[in-house]
């Protein structure tokens, strides 16, 4: 649920929340990712209540989550999980994080970029891990380091591969280095039919771990 990010400009300025989590439902999505950080993103937590009241998925409230605040807000609003940025927390931050969001009944879902990051996040005894091809710092993608960091993952933790995912060869080769999901913003929400997009993406066999 994506309107604008750092790294493309603008996406999808007249996003409507409700009618584009119900297109991504019906093309097979099996939850929603809802950016709620305002400046950078375009999002807010009102988009995150739109989402979570009109369809069935999970729901994930993705920001940059650093206080208890933060996870109360997304529980109240509806999330059924909640990002935590491991690159922007100190590791004994992440795990108190962790333990807040599993206390509130929510899936944690804990974003790593390298190999230090991903020590940190297990950890915290996240149920998903998220892999980032994107360089927080410079914005760079690589998908190789991402698919050597997936294969580094114990496999009863869930996988899901993020940013640079844009076509059906892109899952295929996130599902073959062992994701279990991918998490896509920009090249869904900005086509004239998000519910095919979706469709498009779905359905790939995944190697396992």
């Amino acid at each position: 649920m994506k309107r604008r990010s750092p790294s493309q400009g603008d996406i999808r300025l007249d996003l409507d929340p409700a009618r584009l989590a119900q297109a991504y439902e019906r093309g097979g999505a099996q939850a929603v990712s809802v950016l709620t950080e305002k400046a950078h993103f375009g999002g807010s937590l009102e988009d995150l209540q739109r989402v979570a009241a009109t369809i069935g998925l999970p729901v994930l409230r993705k920001d940059f989550i650093v206080n208890e605040l933060q996870v109360l807000e997304a529980r109240a609003a509806g999330a059924s999980a909640v990002l935590l940025i491991a690159r922007i927390v100190k590791p004994n931050q992440l795990e108190g994080l962790a333990r807040i969001v599993r206390d509130w009944d929510m899936t944690r879902l804990i974003e790593v970029h390298d190999v230090y990051e991903l020590d940190a996040a297990l950890a915290a005894s996240p149920e998903v891990v998220g892999v980032n091809a994107r360089d927080l710092d410079t914005l760079a993608m690589d998908p190789k380091r991402a698919e050597a960091m997936i294969h580094r993952i114990p496999s009863d933790v869930t996988v899901v591969a993020e940013s640079g995912i844009e076509s059906r060869a892109d899952v295929e080769r996130m599902a073959a280095a062992g994701a279990d999901y991918v998490l896509v913003g920009t090249s869904v929400a900005r086509q004239d039919d998000p519910e095919q997009a979706v469709r498009a993406l779905t359905g790939v066999k995944r190697t396992p771990r």
